[in-house]
């Protein structure tokens, strides 16, 4: 049975909130409704829901490019706002995966693709931040291997002005169906 995955990429404080470390802000926190509502129907009608995390170690060399973020364990790494409720609600069903991601590719250097592939999916749909490097990223690692892509363009957000841009290079360079 070929299945689809919602990934829901970087929706962390250190990402949303006003007061992250390297944050979106607004923007970011204008599509949370929309990715908890997805999220909720893809469940409803038996589809995955991937929570894929940055998690970085204190001393990450990743912070000699970026201010540090997602520092494994701390509120930075938590899901913002209602999206922590919701995953609290539901992340004993089988259906719900949590993913920490040392890098931008969310299917770099973790079982994402494992865990996909055993749940029988064949499409992932991308939703978070960054629009242009996280999200575009995991786009790419998902096209690499073998997954059709879709980028939901309301439920995506950057703290750069590249937002359409990266979601046209999705368009036409992996072949990602944009809605």
């Amino acid at each position: 049975m070929e299945r689809e995955a919602l990934l829901i990429i970087d929706m962390s404080n250190d990402f949303v909130a006003d007061n992250g470390n390297l944050t979106v802000g607004k923007k970011a926190q204008d599509i949370v409704p929309a990715i908890i509502e997805f999220a909720s129907e893809c469940l409803t009608q038996g589809k995955v829901v991937a929570v894929c995390m940055d998690g970085h170690e204190e001393n990450d060399p990743h912070f000699e490019l970026w201010p540090s973020h997602n520092v494994k364990g701390t509120w930075g790494q938590q899901l913002f706002g209602e999206l922590q409720t919701w995953y609290e609600q539901n992340k004993h069903n089988p259906n719900v995966i949590y993913i920490e991601k040392p890098e931008y590719d969310a299917f770099f250097q973790t079982n994402l693709d494992e865990e996909l592939k055993e749940r029988g999916v064949k499409m992932v749909h991308l939703a978070g931040v960054c629009t242009d490097i996280c999200t575009f990223l995991t786009a790419y690692g998902a096209y690499a291997r073998g997954y059709k892509t879709v980028a939901h363009r309301n439920k995506m957000a950057t703290f750069t002005d590249h937002h359409d841009t990266f979601i046209d290079h999705m368009k036409n360079i992996f072949k990602t169906t944009v809605i």
